[in-house]
């Protein structure tokens, strides 16, 4: 089995990624968080940080491109060729709203035929490994059929499929029929992604789709950074080995942000997944979500560790 990070949009950007590989085994690919191509400018100052080799050594990185331009497409996949890069991955997932109204993420699955005019402009001029990153429609689950249509019009590197419609968001239990019609139906490579958040769910998963040999895990990794670990090893994430996890974040964080705000407001978001490994934890969470200064959030987090145990599902 290959396991894949998803991307989360102000979380898995090169530090997070970085620190995550140096203390957890087993991801076989990163992905970054959606890069948008502009008409003027392809890339802003932050996402060429991103994707910088220097910055992403030591494991794989495929780079994700959020557009509903061909044309935009190809220029930002050669650019990111020129950094190195074999494969690029199109984002036709993203529920946001303030992306589906633009016509991308998952709001181009609302015009099959623009997208099919797209990934035809985009196979004949670029030579490159493409994937693709989709849910099953935009309002209903049964567009998925006239999708994976055209999905299979072309010869993608894989297909990443998480069963839900972009009226769902996150919630509502992904829609298991859709991605069977995938595995019965889909002439390229699949990938599942969605709410395998435990062993358990993991390997409930493997057992009902044992054709399946990739999957993407997103929350789950950002609650328990040590999933993947758990499920290939049975190995059970240790407080000593989190909470070093932890402070070796903070201090990459702290050494290229100025601010303390702004270290907060990033170790503050990746609270909001990974608070739920820890019982009795409201009142800590409260407190860091709180906390103003990085010496009084530090303190909170050093006296939580000490206090709370972990409760890490199975």
């Amino acid at each position: 089995m290959k396991y894949y990070f998803a991307p989360m949009e102000g979380i898995t950007g090169y530090i997070y990624r970085q620190v995550h590989h140096q203390f957890f085994q087993g991801i076989d690919k990163y992905f970054t968080p959606f890069i948008t191509p502009g008409s003027k400018k392809l890339m802003t100052p932050k996402e060429l940080r991103d994707i910088l080799p220097e910055n992403n050594e030591g494991y794989h990185l495929v780079p994700q491109i959020l557009t509903n331009q061909a044309q935009d497409f190809i220029r930002l996949a050669e650019e990111l060729r020129e950094y190195g890069y074999e494969e690029v991955n199109l984002n036709l997932g993203c529920p946001s709203g303030t992306v589906t109204a633009k016509k991308k993420g998952s709001g181009f699955l609302e015009f099959p035929a623009q997208l099919e005019k797209f990934l035809n402009e985009v196979f004949e001029n670029l030579d490159m490994k493409i994937s693709v990153k989709t849910r099953i429609g935009k309002d209903e689950p049964e567009e998925f059929t006239e999708l994976l249509r055209i999905y299979n019009r072309f010869p993608l590197e894989e297909l990443i499929v998480h069963p839900r419609i972009q009226s769902d968001y996150y919630k509502n239990e992904p829609r298991m029929e859709q991605f069977q019609e995938a595995v019965r139906c889909s002439q390229n490579s699949l990938c599942y992604n969605g709410d395998l958040f435990t062993r358990s769910k993991c390997e409930k998963f493997f057992e009902e789709y044992p054709s399946i040999e990739k999957v993407m895990l997103g929350r789950g990794l950002l609650v328990n950074p040590a999933l993947v670990q758990q499920v290939q090893k049975g190995t059970v994430l240790e407080k000593v080995t989190l909470k070093a996890f932890h402070d070796k974040l903070c201090e990459e964080y702290t050494e290229v942000m100025s601010g303390d705000k702004n270290v907060l407001f990033k170790m503050k978001e990746l609270w909001f997944y990974m608070g739920n490994l820890f019982a009795d934890n409201q009142k800590y969470l409260k407190k860091i979500k709180k906390s103003q200064h990085l010496k009084e959030y530090q303190a909170i987090v050093e006296e939580m560790f000490q206090v709370c145990p972990l409760g890490i599902k199975e």
